[in-house]
């Protein structure tokens, strides 16, 4: 069993021969959770692949939200493409440093604003790096480029919508946090947050759909196995969620790639419904 959308994704090798075709451009989408040293962009500054720009999910984000790297809004986003020189007949390259971390969520922010022409890094910097290709320190100053945002939001789901599907439990919800969080008996790494998960949801921890050595995705059959597992099924929406919008959007990339029709990311997640107040939480494992 092929993925159905192979074009999702592109090889080292893909990447290596065309590095220099006109309409290409390269990002990193490198992330990193507070505190943790070096920072993403520390990281890119030291190196990564030619020609490829940083892509700051906390810069890239609705600064005036205290949540962590929240959406900003559509004209918003478009300036900062447009500052990245990633335009609208770009074909554009995600990568982040370990293969399976934080690329997708960029995937899912160009999706969301309306650019399809995006695929991933088969294996991200780690690989290209364990295949001794070059990378540099240069920092490219891109031209400005026209970046026309079309919104779709069917692709995102707010505090508000989890809370009316309580009642109506017309989506099922996946958390990509690992199962001992999942199930609260570890905390979360931002502090402040209760233990557990939103009630009725399930589980799929994010890291399930790779394999763990080259950290690259596993084959169709084995992730559809996977979402299937957890109890997920194409034929009814799907809203998934993490600790800060991230994690879960390798759900939704993995989805895609093996047909499944599109799911929906709660963009505040664990940072937004695991504040103390009065959204319900659950704790164990998922039923």
């Amino acid at each position: 069993m092929s993925y159905a959308h192979s074009e999702a994704l592109v090889s080292t090798e893909w990447l290596a021969a065309h590095i220099g075709d006109p309409e290409l451009r390269i990002v990193d989408g490198s992330f990193k959770l507070p505190g943790v040293m070096p920072t993403a962009a520390q990281d890119y500054a030291e190196r990564h692949i030619p020609g490829a720009v940083f892509f700051d999910i906390d810069i890239v984000a609705d600064q005036s939200n205290p949540l962590p790297h929240m959406l900003p809004r559509p004209d918003e986003f478009a300036a900062h493409m447009s500052r990245l020189g990633l335009g609208d007949g770009n074909f554009i390259i995600v990568y982040d440093g370990s293969g399976w971390n934080s690329a997708w969520r960029i995937w899912w922010m160009l999706r969301l604003f309306g650019h399809d022409r995006v695929a991933l890094l088969s294996g991200g910097l780690r690989k290209w790096l364990n295949e001794r290709r070059s990378v540099t320190k240069d920092v490219p100053a891109p031209k400005p480029a026209r970046f026309t945002p079309r919104c779709r939001p069917e692709l995102v789901r707010d505090k508000a919508a989890l809370l009316a599907n309580l009642e109506g439990r017309q989506e099922i919800v996946i958390d990509a946090r690992p199962a001992a969080r999942f199930a609260g008996i570890a905390d979360e790494p931002r502090p402040g947050l209760r233990r557990g998960h939103i009630p009725d949801s399930r589980n799929l921890p994010y890291e399930s759909l790779i394999d763990p050595e080259s950290r690259i995705a596993l084959p169709a059959a084995d992730i559809e196995r996977q979402l299937r597992d957890a109890g997920l099924s194409p034929n009814k929406p799907i809203v998934a969620s993490c600790g800060s919008g991230v994690s879960a959007c390798a759900i939704a990339f993995a989805m895609h790639l093996i047909g499944w029709p599109d799911a929906a990311i709660y963009d505040g997640s664990w940072s937004e419904w695991g504040k103390p107040g009065n959204t319900p939480v659950e704790t164990g494992a998922a039923r």
